[in-house]
């Protein structure tokens, strides 16, 4: 785990530019703090941060060459079955000089060029270098678990784990107020796009070929070619007959994702949250260590977001060696500057707070840790899946709806209170029943409306927005077009959700602390069973998971089936009325407001007054949105 940095320039120069790229570099130092490396061939130059996990020795040092010099690799992330393929490239007569999955990254790329990506099995974001051909490959995996970021233009190509590092290297920073518009709604920018125009995010599943021989460079003809995609279709392989032994299947296949992400040659453990997907994760685990330990957060001073009794029981039922670290809010509150020093670009989904804490404290007793993430859009788990399914189960479409929902606005409440919360989803149900299924979809995934995100925009800035808006929300939506089939929704959030917000958010918080995460549901075998299965083995009339609850249940106990599913929130409406009011007051005061001319005055004032209402709405979020981006921008701006 680690970060990587490349840089293509025809003005390749000495002096300035090697100074420029090193302190680039240095600035990932967070992501790989045990050693770096750098290395410079005619117009080309990469650079590596290392988080040493497999193979501690130099043997391990990257840039890394093959024997003959000729290739080079940069490689972040792990390939969990390094030694399968490591023993067939032995058989086939290479000689290895580490016991790296680096090295047999690079070995099985010289052998096999871009085909070796199907071949692996873990998560990455590498680039090699072929001096004799005078090429510059670069892929990322297959569901954008490791990030990769670059710009070109026609004089340069630069690449790397992080924006900031991009910056360093004089990319320009014009934002895209487009990405604006997408994050004011999703609360983060979904890929390839980024802040900055010019900034891409490659997507999950592609990689690109770059010709970098004199006169071979072309900006016009950079282009990402997809290796892999999610094998959907709606001819499904399996149905009610034989549920069981899908059931049995799963286990088999999740089980060993999970033992092959044990490999390390550093103390590993497992986040533990006290939910479904940590704790399958934990239960399966526990199965092939002695003395696994688990970590978890809980809230103090917030019983109601506290789920540690949960962990709790799970670790015992478990026998795992667990640690649960209770904050107060003080303690959660001072952490929010610090953890948003590491956002490279605005992100405003609150839960990445309690997981930097975790991550920091986590990261205080072991380097790897085992994480649940991917399971809820693989098979179903959030409650607008549940809305989703009852929509079309009992075609709940139609002239009423928007009616229903215009009733319901007037008493739309916070998130922070059960009842409040409830009128609130019940506003939003109704809402999206009088939409089509790609709008509805959206609109379920957003924290804001697009009306709304437009109006706090400047009115000035309004008028240099184009129909790229529109011709994004399409793309982004484009898997759960045409005909209904629920697998779609899950689909297109394999495609949106998950590497935009809950992957995103899982790298940043976790390497802003040097911990690596690995997320066993996210192994490809586990996800192409997953898309071979029917919905209804994921949802139904009573549950939620269904296959997961009725494979890993005997695993675990009862209760953490019979809960209803929390998410890692954190108590915003009460900090922005308590520990967070002044700090709001002062990021989002008028004077200052006025200055940045990006912001609506009176939308931001209205926002202000609608968090100390009783009918906050969506408010909460969209002032947690506005306070992410005024820490992002004073970043930026060097206060």
């Amino acid at each position: 785990m680690c970060g990587i940095l490349g840089l293509y320039s025809i003005n390749q120069q000495e002096g300035d530019s090697q100074i420029r790229f090193t302190e680039a570099l240095k600035s990932m130092v967070h992501r790989g703090p045990d050693d770096f490396g750098i290395y410079r061939h005619k117009r080309i130059t990469l650079g590596h941060r290392r988080l040493s996990i497999i193979d501690l020795s130099n043997a391990a040092h990257q840039p890394m060459h093959d024997p003959e010099q000729r290739y080079t690799i940069v490689f972040n992330g792990e390939i969990f079955n390094f030694r399968e393929l490591r023993n067939e490239l032995i058989a086939d007569g290479r000689s290895f000089h580490s016991s790296s999955d680096t090295e047999v990254l690079l070995q099985l790329y010289i052998k096999h060029e871009e085909k070796c990506l199907s071949k692996l099995n873990g998560f990455f974001a590498f680039s090699i270098y072929d001096s004799l051909k005078q090429t510059l490959f670069m892929a990322r995996d297959r569901y954008g678990i490791k990030p990769l970021y670059y710009y070109y233009d026609h004089q340069q190509f630069i690449f790397s784990s992080e924006i900031q590092s991009l910056k360093k290297l004089g990319v320009p920073t014009e934002i895209d107020y487009n990405s604006l518009l997408l994050y004011f709604q999703l609360n983060y920018i979904p890929v390839p796009y980024s802040i900055y125009r010019g900034v891409y995010k490659l997507q999950p599943g592609h990689y690109i070929l770059l010709q970098t021989g004199e006169g071979k460079y072309n900006a016009e003809g950079i282009t990402e070619t997809a290796w892999y995609e999610i094998p959907y279709t709606a001819d499904y392989q399996y149905s009610e007959s034989n549920y069981q032994e899908s059931c049995t299947r799963l286990f088999t296949l999740l089980d060993a994702a999970v033992e092959r992400r044990l490999i390390s040659d550093v103390p590993l453990g497992a986040f533990l949250s006290g939910g479904v997907d940590s704790s399958i994760i934990t239960a399966l685990a526990a199965r092939h260590t002695k003395e696994l330990h688990t970590y978890s957060i809980g809230f103090k001073d917030e019983p109601a977001f506290d789920e540690t009794a949960y962990s709790q029981k799970v670790a015992s039922h478990c026998n795992t060696k667990h640690t649960a670290f209770i904050l107060q809010d003080d303690e959660l509150v001072g952490a929010l500057p610090e953890m948003s020093r590491h956002f490279d670009e605005p992100f405003a989904d609150s839960s990445a707070l309690a997981v930097y804490i975790l991550s920091k404290e986590t990261r205080k007793h072991v380097t790897v840790s085992l994480s649940g993430d991917g399971s809820d859009e693989l098979f179903g788990g959030y409650r607008k899946h549940r809305a989703e399914w009852l929509i079309q189960k009992y075609k709940m479409t139609g002239k009423f709806a928007p009616l229903i929902s215009f009733g319901l606005k007037a008493f739309s409440g916070s998130r922070q209170s059960k009842l409040g919360n409830k009128l609130r989803q019940l506003h939003r149900f109704a809402e999206g029943a009088g939409l089509s299924t790609q709008e509805r979809y959206w609109r379920w995934c957003a924290i804001n409306s697009e009306e709304n995100a437009f109006r706090l925009l400047h009115p000035e800035l309004q008028k240099h927005l184009s129909q790229e808006d529109k011709k994004r929300k399409n793309n982004l939506t484009q898997y759960c077009g045409g005909e209904y089939d629920f697998n779609k929704i899950l689909l297109n959030d394999c495609k949106m959700v998950l590497p935009g917000d809950m992957l995103t958010k899982v790298d940043l918080m976790s390497m802003a602390n040097s911990l690596e995460v690995r997320v066993p549901f996210l192994d490809v075998e586990v996800v192409d069973f997953a898309f071979s299965l029917p919905a209804s083995f994921k949802i139904n009339k009573t549950s939620q998971k269904r296959i997961l609850r009725d494979s890993f249940g005997h695993l675990l106990p009862v209760e953490i089936f019979q809960r209803s599913k929390q998410g890692f929130e954190i108590p915003l409406a009460n900090w922005f009325k308590g520990s967070l009011n002044k700090e709001i007051k002062h990021v989002l005061a008028d004077d200052k407001i006025r200055r940045q001319g990006i912001f609506n005055p009176q939308e931001v004032k209205n926002l202000l007054q609608l968090i100390d209402s009783k009918h906050q709405g969506e408010a909460t979020a969209r002032v947690w949105a506005l306070l992410v981006f005024q820490y992002w921008w004073d970043k930026q701006q060097g206060n």
